[in-house]
């Protein structure tokens, strides 16, 4: 068994033929055996290959997670189709004995097949539980907003508390200025910290703006992402 070489053509139309009704090289989850040739790739495959291209991105998802990937990597010979040459140096005179030593209809061996299916969901499990302790990513972004008034007579005190008092689940208030714009005028510049879930800035103008005895217009000064 065997792709041939996975830096020539021909070897990644086989790996694209094998892929064609598999999501992984081995089992129902990504593990050693996926890593072990997508390490013999020399980079993504051309897009006429859709299925090896759709696993080799799948794969290189998981790149900083490949040592914690269930299974034992093995010789990238004995992964893939039957009846492919075997470039690893193993060479044909094998290929016989291995042929012998295929079961086309399983194994007799209910004890064994019993065992081998018990420790496939074993590193299923695990799997899947390491997956779950994984603390998920919060996206979140920093805002600079400029909060005008409608005149020099406004009273920016005023304009400032009634902004803090939105309140919100993932909103953090933060520091402040008052900046001259013209006139006497004074715009409050102020900055917060918002969970990217749950709150944006539309959230934001539309709740601003509503003091409207205070604020003639809101504006986004900055938007970072943290």
């Amino acid at each position: 068994m065997g792709f041939g070489d996975l830096r020539s053509p021909s070897g990644l139309q086989v790996l694209n033929n094998y892929l064609a009704d598999k999501s992984y090289i081995e089992g129902y989850v990504p593990s050693q055996a996926d890593v072990a040739v997508f390490e013999a790739v020399s980079g993504p495959p051309p897009a006429d290959l859709c299925h090896a291209l759709r696993w080799y991105n799948h794969i290189k998802s998981y790149e900083k997670e490949k040592a914690s990937l269930p299974g034992v990597k093995k010789a990238l010979g004995k992964y893939g189709p039957a009846n492919v040459e075997d470039t690893t140096g193993s060479g044909a005179a094998g290929s016989k004995d291995d042929d012998d030593d295929i079961d086309l209809f399983g194994s007799d061996d209910e004890e064994e097949s019993e065992e081998a299916k018990r420790l496939r969901e074993e590193r299923l499990a695990q799997y899947e539980s390491k997956k779950a302790k994984k603390p998920a990513l919060v996206a979140k972004s920093s805002i600079l907003l400029d909060v005008k008034p409608w005149d020099d007579e406004t009273d920016m005190a005023k304009l400032e508390e009634c902004v803090r008092s939105i309140q919100a689940d993932g909103l953090v208030w933060g520091s402040s200025k008052l900046v001259p714009v013209g006139y006497g005028i004074k715009k409050l510049q102020i900055q917060c910290v918002v969970e990217d879930d749950k709150v944006g800035t539309d959230m934001l103008e539309e709740q601003i703006t509503a003091f409207e005895d205070y604020v003639q217009s809101m504006d986004v000064a900055a938007f970072n992402k943290i």
